[in-house]
């Protein structure tokens, strides 16, 4: 819309005439604009759908729309309304895909397509599919959050009204008032999704019952989006911001309505580009509308947002050390309380969720709470996003139900791990998470399971391991990840986790002994238990699941100086078997030069010159080289 929308009544005859003009059987071409799909070329394939459609002649919608989810097949293109989907589209021949896509697919008539067979996806057994539905990937889905990626143009604020966006605000501003938005928000039983999952309605009241300075009369009060996304393989909060920014808008707008706040943030990190893009286009959409500013749909509701950009610190994340970093300071955890609730930015009652959260809000708002509370567990209500990744075959975005299995989720939907080898664990919750094992792959996901575990929820990572994995490893990395990005304010978190570092590296190097691991379980309690923020807090979490779950790999790092899986450098040989055909690959790959041996014969590696680097194993075409426990 180009002009303000004065009113409610406007919004709902706009949104009427956008559905009224929409042919529903009309035939579009939706492509994944998400950053994977980006990566992989959708944009000239978007470009060349559009020309190949103008050249035809054809009455046919492109549509570039956010994350569809199964990032490692993209790009991904979707042809509705029959919804027939194709994988892997222009990654060899962009010009032959999308001819044969528009000819076979896109120009018969509905009913008559015939389908391009070497772009379907095919199940392990072979079986091709048509349908996106029918992919298991989205079969064993429940996306109602994601529901809007892969449908809609993101940069398109009709797109999202016409498919009911801003309803729920218009409901809001229109029949209820701010404590009846907040108390159907509590009564959902929504909790927040960045990490400890705390009460999304009672962290609202809070702020909500704050005493607040006054501005031009009225109490100052904010609203943050916490988009600052760190973990790693975490992409969940960056795909809604690029598939649906509006989304977020919405629920920002109803929590400042139920808060009483007038202003707020999106803190997204700069590493985000298109994510930023996409929200600010939005966010001056949203403002030429009249959906933000003074006013809103003459209601006399105000309200104004700002994009901050973060530098990339993995510490905030954190309330407070994000609080920090939106008022120019440096990013440090503060001493609580206060608690944000009561005085956060510039020391007015600020209320922070994250991007997750704050999306589920219009859902909730308009189909009721009733509707959001019968999704999910006793405790841990909705669905929740996973970034699935890791040694398993169908990574990307996943949304289930809360109470989803660790199995269904990594079987049904990941469809099983990688190579036909063994599962080991997964990690869920980011590098402050825990490392569960098979044995506990039946364990429902939600909330208070997960802590009880030894593991967390976190933002929704989701991390998949295998036989070759060393969970000794697996620690030792994570702990050196959060050493870097420690802020360094508290002496537990800052000295604790750097002492905890050396005693990993002892272990995966070869120096570890009983004693050593007798160190790491005194320290790791206290840096858990006197740690200023949760970074700090969290932070052994994977040093003490691996060593509950996994303690045998500890104690043969420690007694046999092996590293079972193979990946310690300091505890692996590499040797040449009876295998090698003597195609010299090996030794012309090697960078240390210490293989020899003539073409045609075996070859052999000077182990005491070896660095271990693993090259030799990757390029060998003949499964030729071993990884050998042990020096």
């Amino acid at each position: 819309m180009s002009e303000r929308i004065p009113n409610l009544a406007a919004l709902e005859a706009w949104r009427a005439s956008l559905q009224a003009a929409h042919d529903a059987n009309r035939k579009a071409i939706a492509i994944c604009a998400g950053t994977g799909c980006k990566a992989y070329g959708s944009d000239k394939l978007a470009e060349a759908f559009r020309k190949g459609v103008a050249e035809r002649g054809l009455d046919v919608d492109v549509r570039a729309t956010g994350c569809h989810g199964f990032c490692e097949r993209g790009p991904l293109v979707v042809i509705y309304p029959s919804m027939i989907f194709y994988q892997e589209v222009g990654r060899k021949n962009l010009a032959k895909d999308v001819a044969e896509i528009l000819d076979q697919t896109v120009a018969a008539a509905p009913g008559a397509e015939q389908i391009v067979p070497r772009l379907q996806y095919k199940t392990p057994a072979g079986e091709a599919v048509v349908h996106e539905r029918d992919v298991p990937f989205y079969k064993h889905q429940n996306r109602l959050i994601l529901s809007f990626n892969g449908k809609i143009d993101p940069e398109s604020l009709a797109d999202y009204v016409r498919n009911g966006g801003y309803r729920a605000l218009g409901k809001a501003l229109g029949s209820m008032t701010p404590e009846q938005v907040l108390a159907e928000v509590e009564a959902s039983g929504l909790r927040g999704r960045g990490g400890a999952g705390f009460p999304t309605g009672r962290k609202w009241r809070f702020t909500r019952t704050a005493d607040a300075p006054r501005v031009d009369g009225r109490p100052m009060k904010y609203v943050v989006c916490n988009a600052d996304e760190g973990d790693p393989g975490a992409f969940m909060d960056r795909s809604v911001l690029e598939g649906n920014p509006h989304g977020v808008l919405e629920g920002l707008l109803l929590g400042a309505y139920a808060i009483g706040a007038r202003e707020g943030y999106v803190y997204v990190r700069n590493e985000y580009p298109l994510a930023v893009q996409r929200l600010t286009k939005a966010i001056a959409d949203a403002r030429a509308a009249g959906l933000l500013g003074d006013d809103i749909l003459g209601t006399g509701f105000a309200f104004d947002l700002h994009v901050t950009r973060g530098a990339g610190a993995f510490v905030c994340g954190e309330e407070t050390a994000l609080i920090g970093s939106v008022e120019g300071n440096k990013g440090q955890p503060r001493f609580r309380p206060p608690y944000p609730a009561v005085s956060g930015l510039w020391g007015c009652p600020t209320n922070i969720n994250n991007v997750e959260t704050w999306v589920n809000v219009p859902l909730i708002v308009d189909r009721g709470a009733a509707w959001f509370a019968g999704i999910g567990t006793a405790g841990s209500k909705g669905t929740k996003i996973f970034s699935l990744v890791g040694k398993v075959n169908h990574t990307g975005l996943v949304e289930v139900p809360m109470g989803a299995s660790l199995r269904h989720i990594v079987e049904h939907i990941g469809g099983g791990i990688k190579d036909g080898r063994a599962f080991k664990a997964v990690q869920t919750g980011g590098p402050s998470g825990g490392c569960l094992p098979e044995s506990m792959l039946d364990l429902e996901v939600d909330f208070d399971t997960l802590t009880a575990a030894g593991s967390m929820m976190g933002s929704g990572g989701m991390i998949v391991m295998d036989d070759r994995t060393c969970m000794v490893d697996v620690a030792r990395y994570f702990i050196d990840f959060l050493i870097q990005e420690s802020c360094g304010k508290c002496t537990p978190c800052r000295d604790g986790l750097i002492q905890m570092g050396h005693l990993m590296h002892d272990l995966v190097e070869g120096r570890g002994t009983h004693a050593t691991l007798d160190r790491l379980e005194a320290l790791a309690p206290v840096v858990r238990d006197a740690s200023l923020c949760a970074l700090g807090q969290t932070a052994p979490n994977p040093v003490l699941s691996t060593l509950k779950y996994f303690r045998h790999e500890y104690l043969a790092h420690i007694d046999d100086k092996q590293c079972p899986a193979g990946v310690c450098k300091a505890l692996i040989t590499y040797r040449i078997t009876d295998r090698c055909t003597g195609c010299t690959i090996c030794a012309v790959q090697c960078p240390e030069k210490v293989i020899t041996g003539e073409k045609k014969a075996l070859h052999l590696i000077d182990e005491a010159r070896c660095t271990r680097c693993g090259v030799c194993h990757s390029v060998c075409t003949f499964d030729a080289i071993d990884i050998l426990p042990g020096r």
